[in-house]
């Protein structure tokens, strides 16, 4: 990756487990200010420089999927001053890391409902959705106005509608059919999600998707979350025992159970995938 501003020899040196997809609730930007008696927006200040530096580090380490929990649904219940804030640091953090997305093969995606976001900010995101619509070398997904429930909801009217149109039949519905209308249709689910902050749940985020997600929980704040706090969340995640409700035996066991996560040179890319589904 071009031009890196995190310490590229530490990430050199980490040879163990990747998860192909992570997931982070970034939480404490709030309580990082505070201690340091600022405002709360100077503390969403630090986190966007904490998500750089974590794209970078994934980048680097041939993370295929990386979503960031940014703006949930009920976050635009906070004040009013914080809100407007926050959409205003989003639509700087798309002019300001443009270039660096386009030039280091890393492709946006915004999931959530964009009907609540200004017609100036939507704009600002389709136009580098599909400006970084041919990047396949990492897939960034930036959850903004999201909700776990309402993607749910939201799947559910789709499927719905087409069965009252006749052109889905009620047998013919699973979990494949019903992933059309998520948000993340076609991608690999999360691996590895983590949570800073010390706080133990999930808080409305990728309900569907993390059902066999391992989760990571971290009392760093987001503002400090740095390449060395994701090399210890992946260090954890190799040792996990990955069985999808079967017993140790069934899947090996052991302790190189989870290693093949990191060599994934004869799989074919999630982005690979999503592209051919996508123009074929």
């Amino acid at each position: 990756m071009d031009d890196l501003t995190v310490d590229e020899q530490l990430l050199s040196e980490y040879h163990g487990a990747v998860p192909r997809h992570v997931a982070i609730i970034m939480d404490g930007n709030g309580r990082w200010a505070k201690q340091r008696g600022m405002a709360r927006l100077r503390g969403h200040h630090a986190g966007a420089d904490a998500v750089g530096a974590v794209v970078e580090s994934c980048r680097y380490l041939q993370v295929e999927v990386l979503t960031l929990y940014a703006f949930s649904t009920e976050n635009w219940q906070r004040p009013d001053h914080e809100v407007s804030g926050l959409m205003t640091l989003f639509d700087v953090y798309i002019k300001k890391e443009r270039r660096r997305l386009l030039d280091n093969g890393i492709r946006l995606e915004v999931i959530g409902d964009r009907s609540q976001l200004s017609d100036k900010l939507q704009r600002a995101i389709a136009e580098l959705e599909e400006a970084s619509s041919g990047n396949d070398d990492m897939l960034l997904q930036v959850a903004v106005s999201y909700g776990g429930r309402e993607e749910i909801l939201r799947a559910t009217r789709r499927v719905a509608a087409q069965v009252q149109a006749g052109t889905l039949d009620p047998e013919e519905i699973d979990e494949d059919v019903f992933e059309t209308g998520l948000y993340t249709r076609g991608r690999v689910d999360p691996e590895l999600v983590i949570r800073t902050s010390g706080e133990h749940r999930i808080s409305n985020f990728l309900l569907w998707q993390i059902a066999y997600s391992e989760l990571y929980f971290t009392e760093t704040l987001w503002p400090d979350f740095d390449e060395a706090a994701l090399l210890e969340a992946f260090a954890d995640f190799e040792h996990r025992q990955r069985r999808f409700g079967m017993t140790g035996d069934q899947i090996g066991g052991g302790e190189d159970s989870n290693r093949q996560t990191s060599d994934r040179s004869s799989e074919p890319s999630i982005l690979e995938i999503v592209s051919d589904e996508e123009t074929g």
